[in-house]
Order: C-alpha cells, then structure tokens, then sequence
C-alpha cells in the first residue's frame, strides 16, 4: 500500500486583534516546525478582503517559506486565476520551483470570495470559465511548447513562451474542489491532481467517492486520466492528550472562528451563531455535522482509515491551520499527528508490534537459551567472581536472567 502524506494548509484564517508583522513570521514558523516534524507539504491561499485571510500573495510567502525549509514541498492553495494574467502567474510559479529547489506544487482556484471579485470588478458568473481557460494556457507554457498566441475576452498573448521553464520536469498542478462538480471536472479535463476543500464537514466526506467520480469521467471524455495519488483531501482538527483537554483548549477559539468569521463577516447561507462554547463543541466536533476532529490521535486515526476506505483512496490528508487554541497548543496538536497519526495511518508501527509479540509468545524458548548461555558463563570461576562482585553493587533494577550466585549451578 502507498504511504499516505499528511501535510498543512494555511488559509489562513486569524482572528483580528494580533500585530499582522508578528503573524507572518509566527506562520513562517510554523512552515519550519512542519519541516522538521517530516510533514510533506504546507498550502497557503489567497485572499484579498475579510480581515481574517491575509495572505495576499502565496508566492511570496511560499518564498520566504522556501528559505527557512528544506524538504516539506510547498503549495500555491489556491492562486486565484481570474484575477491575474496567466503568463505573470506562469513565470512567477517558475522562479518560485528554481528559488525553491523544486519544491513547488501550483494549485488553482477560481477565487473564492465574492468581495475579492467585487473590488477587481469581475463578474462571478465568469471566473470558473477564466479558471478554465488560463489552466489551459498555463500548462502549455509550463511545458514549454512552440510560441504560441492567445486572444481573450479579458487577457491577450502575442507569440508567447517562457525564456525559462520549472526546475521540475513534471511541475505538480492541482485544481482547488469545493461542494460543486465543477473543481473536479476541471482537473479531469487538464488531467491535474485535486485538492478536496469542501471535504471539511461530514456531509463534505461523505460526497468525496461522488466527486472523484466527476474527474474521472472528465478525463476519460477529454482523453486525460487522473491519479489517486494526486488527490488531496483536506480535514480540520485539534489534537491533545485527551478528548476533554482538546475541546477545553479549542473550543472559544473556535466560537469566535465560528461566531466573527464564518456568520459574521461571511455570513453563510445557513450558518447560525452558537450560544456559547460547550455548544460550539458539540455540535461542530460531534454528530452528523462535524465539521473538525477535536480529540486524541487515536480519533484521528480511525477517521483518515475510514476515510481512505469510503473513498477508495487517496494520497494526501491536508490539515487545516487554525487558530482555535492558544499557539503552543496548536503546535503541540501538530507534534501529535507527527508523532502517533502518521506512523499509525503507514503501518510503519506493523514490524515494532509483531517483534514485541514475538518476544512475548516465543519467552521459554528464549528463557531456555538464556539459561544456557548462564550455566556456560558458571563453569568459569573468574566470571563467577566478577559477577559476584557486580552483584555487590546491588543495582536497583536486577538484569533478566542474573543468576542466583549463593546458588551453586546445576553444572558445578
């Protein structure tokens, strides 16, 4: 079976009230923990209004990114197609893999807040159309065909190709997926992986077989094929020791995320604000409309296999970023799936568990040997003796199988 990666992404969404300047570098921060913690990807997004997203560029940030990590690949979620020509976007996302090392995954979306379209003046009946149209002239520029002219209702090319192409020979693409079929078909029409964000409620994960089912069909119409691999499926969690310690240090962030962002300011159709923190918990981390896992590893394990096994598989499970808890918390909840999802979802623990059964149901036969080898060691006086004068010592913890030495051997 395939490992399954696990990697992070960043909306983000911040509560307003802490020194912007502070928060970039506290994110940047956190894109190196995950680095050393053996995470393989980190997304970040963009957005241009609310308060709460303030990433604007995901190049920029992936940048500076890139020069405090080393390994964990770095992903553009989403660049926002409509709102940029798609040769600046083309060679930004190339001197973002050469800057990188060849670290880069460029992830697209259509944009998603309606205020962001408002201020650039674009209709929303159009931007999943642009998504389309500069997807497809961005793949042929990353792959360096022959010059090439473009005409457009909203942008023009003349004879156009990069003077440099990505350090990767194969550039990971992937397609943003909401509730719509519309992200799926898309990546099945361009043949790009998927990155599932609508996936973060119950009702969400239970559509996930649905949708893949949308970009394998597009790409069979469009004679492209889309792999299991490249699909990325994003989930919301708050890990600690315990269930109740998890929903006490989660859940007034998660209130307020609720309450402020995603009722207040975005007002979703539907969403109605919580009373009070205890319900914001149980009805957000518990029972049909769970939207986020608040609880231990052990949870969070049972969901990802569970997942894996509803949807048939995929390749990535992408947590989101957020600030529910207090920092150190929200790092500690990191360390955790580091430490007990990942090995656990790869099975990477099988051998150590069988080994120790091993041991455990073959004891006689390897206390048998032991006494063997202890009996050899009692015909030598000399060795006798030093262990005489070890057990002098009187060490707090006696080793296994130490012999009795007031005991003459059965060989003696």
């Amino acid at each position: 079976m395939a490992r399954v990666k696990f990697g992070a992404f960043l909306a983000p969404h911040h509560p307003i009230g802490e020194n912007p300047t502070l928060q970039f570098r506290r994110d940047l921060d956190l894109v190196e923990h995950l680095d050393k913690l053996g995470f393989d990807e980190f997304w970040c997004g963009e957005h241009h209004s609310t308060g709460w997203e303030m990433i604007a560029s995901p190049e920029l940030f992936l940048a500076a990114a890139g020069e405090r990590s080393h390994r964990i690949r770095l992903g553009t979620g989403v660049v926002s197609l409509p709102y940029h020509h798609p040769f600046n976007v083309a060679q930004r996302i190339v001197q973002l893999d050469h800057m990188t090392g060849g670290r880069v995954i460029f992830g697209t979306g259509p944009g998603a807040l309606p205020s962001d379209a408002y201020v650039l003046g674009i209709d929303p009946m159009v931007q999943r159309d642009r998504q389309d149209e500069a997807v497809g002239v961005i793949r042929k520029l990353l792959r360096g065909e022959d010059r090439f002219s473009h005409e457009s209702d909203w942008f023009t090319l003349n004879d156009a190709k990069l003077q440099l192409l990505p350090l990767q020979e194969d550039l990971p693409f992937a397609v943003a997926s909401m509730v719509s079929p519309s992200g799926m078909t898309l990546a099945g029409k361009h043949g790009t992986g998927v990155l599932s964000i609508g996936s973060m409620s119950t009702a969400g994960l239970q559509a996930l077989p649905t949708q893949w089912g949308f970009a394998e069909d597009s790409a069979a119409k469009h004679g492209n094929s889309v792999h299991r691999d490249d699909w990325r499926v994003v989930l919301s969690w708050h890990l600690a020791e315990t269930k109740q310690q998890a929903q006490e240090e989660a859940k007034n962030g998660l209130l307020r995320w609720h309450n402020e962002y995603t009722v207040g300011t975005l007002m979703r159709p539907g969403a109605e604000a919580y009373d009070n923190a205890d319900q914001a918990i149980e009805e957000m981390s518990g029972g049909d409309n769970a939207m986020a896992i608040i609880g231990t590893p052990d949870e969070l394990i049972d969901t990802v296999k569970k997942l894996q096994a509803l949807t048939g598989g995929f390749g990535t499970v992408i947590g989101f970023v957020n600030d529910w808890a207090n920092p150190e918390a929200t790092r500690r909840s990191w360390d955790m799936v580091a430490r007990y999802v990942v090995p656990e979802v790869n099975g990477m623990l099988d051998a150590y568990r069988e080994s120790q059964s091993h041991v455990i149901n073959n004891r006689e036969v390897f206390d048998r040997a032991g006494e063997a080898v202890i009996s050899k060691i009692m015909e030598n006086e000399k060795a006798v003796q030093a262990m005489a004068e070890e057990a002098d010592a009187k060490p707090a913890i006696a080793p296994h199988h130490a012999p009795e030495l007031g005991k003459k051997s059965s060989g003696s």
